[in-house]
């Protein structure tokens, strides 16, 4: 039976009831999706070995191809990512697995250093639209009470993509080349296209904030899937839809200047910082006893440590509050990592210690999942979404040059780590702004709380 109530706005009752079937398969394919992007952003690392010796690639040579990536996703986070407001959230990613799948098949095609890493910048493109999106469908579609639980597994389909792929690389590459690593990856994006066409709709925030045309046969057909009362007429738009509909230039000017830069700097620190610990963690177990199995196994803790900081942060944010415990993490961060720095070392700390550290480094980058979303409107927010995610590659560059440039420079373990780490402070700082910043624009234009925000955080 429609809905012909004049203010009849489907999204509150989608986010306070409970999760239908429906949406769980939505939020299980963005997972799969995800967990295809982990497995993309490492291919590289797991076929390394295999493509210097083929191509006689330097140390040098085999970082080009590592930065072609990093830099693809930032530039598609920046171009791609935006185009979840334009086009749509299932258009664009669609989109995002057509590159991903042209650009894996085209790898395992290349033929010099030069063809390989362009290719790698072009998958990039399809890797950070794609992650911008599908983290603001798990958003969307998600209900207020499962939501960071929602992102929490979205997150974590990362690291597990990136696991089960490197146990499947290590198959392939003696079975059939590094190559046939690229033709696998090009194979299961080319899956997940149907599977999006057939169980992902259009985001329902984006079709009642954009309104192309047929957007409430669309909404109504949503609806239907879901079991919910479908809709007679769209309801009128929000004057904070009004506000931001006139474009993603809208970002830099008040309301919003302030809380896009807030979340431009929480991301840059967080993504600073944590890519610091993933990359060079390792290293420094080694140096100081470890062996490269026990570094490797160091590692592994991490990646353990950071399931269980992911699982906690979405079991626990809706009853402490989303920010209110995002900024615990990265607090906890920025001291994990300085007691890293001052252990004694021995196995049993210094494992310890990067137990600590995965636990509460996950959980930040869920964090920003989770937070940065409900910071912009329905349409603008994958373009918000999309340039804090690319001004935080910036930092997932700096964090590990700048580590390096300080060891050349002859700073000890305690020097580094605070160093590197202190930066999650401000990030947890950035977050209390976003929050003041949200509340001040709402004044400032004479706003209530939007109605097609998400969950609200404290």
């Amino acid at each position: 039976m429609p809905d012909t109530s004049p203010d009849a706005d489907p999204r509150a009752a989608i986010r306070e009831g409970d999760m239908t079937a429906f949406q769980v398969v939505v939020v299980a394919i963005c997972i799969l999706i995800c967990a295809l992007d982990g497995f993309d952003v490492l291919v590289v690392a797991f076929t390394a070995a295999a493509i210097a010796r083929d191509f006689a690639l330097s140390p040098t040579d085999l970082g080009l191809l590592f930065s072609a990536g990093l830099a693809g996703m930032g530039l598609g986070a920046l171009l791609i990512g935006p185009l979840g407001d334009r086009l749509g959230r299932r258009t664009t990613l669609l989109l995002c697995l057509g590159i991903l799948c042209t650009g894996m098949l085209a790898a395992a095609f290349s033929r010099s250093l030069g063809e390989l890493a362009l290719v790698r910048l072009f998958t990039g493109l399809g890797i950070g639209g794609g992650l911008a999106n599908v983290n603001i469908v798990v958003a969307e579609y998600a209900s207020d009470r499962w939501r960071n639980l929602a992102i929490s597994l979205m997150s974590l389909g990362y690291p597990i993509g990136a696991t089960l792929g490197g146990a499947f690389s290590v198959v392939l590459i003696e079975a059939y080349g590094w190559r046939s690593v690229y033709v696998f990856g090009g194979l299961v994006a080319l899956v997940l296209v149907p599977a999006v066409l057939a169980f992902m709709p259009e985001s329902i925030d984006y079709l009642m904030a954009r309104r192309p045309a047929g957007a409430l046969a669309k909404i109504n057909r949503v609806l239907t899937r879901m079991g919910r009362p479908t809709l007679a007429a769209l309801p009128a738009v929000s004057r904070t839809e009004i506000l931001a509909g006139v474009g993603p230039l809208v970002l830099l000017r008040p309301p919003y200047a302030a809380r896009t830069a807030a979340t431009c700097l929480a991301y840059f620190c967080v993504m600073m910082t944590s890519y610091f610990f993933l990359s060079w963690t390792p290293k420094v177990l080694t140096e100081h006893g470890l062996s490269i199995s026990g570094g490797i196994s160091g590692a592994m803790l991490m990646n353990a440590g950071g399931v269980v900081g992911c699982l906690l942060f979405g079991f626990g944010a809706r009853g402490i509050g989303t920010r209110r415990l995002a900024a615990a993490m990265m607090v906890g961060l920025c001291l994990a990592g300085a007691i890293l720095g001052l252990v004694p070392p021995t196995p049993a700390f210094l494992l310890a210690a990067t137990l600590a550290i995965g636990f509460f480094l996950y959980a930040s980058i869920n964090a920003m999942y989770a937070v940065v979303p409900a910071v912009f409107p329905a349409s603008v927010r994958t373009t918000g979404t999309g340039l804090a995610m690319s001004v935080g590659r910036l930092g997932a560059v700096a964090g590990p040059s700048l580590a390096g440039l300080l060891m050349a420079a002859g700073w000890d373990r305690s020097g580094y780590c605070a160093a590197l780490a202190a930066p999650m402070l401000v990030a947890a700082l950035s977050l209390a702004w976003v929050r003041a910043a949200g509340r001040e624009d709402r004044t400032e234009v004479g706003l209530p709380s939007p109605a097609n925000s998400l969950a609200t955080s404290r």
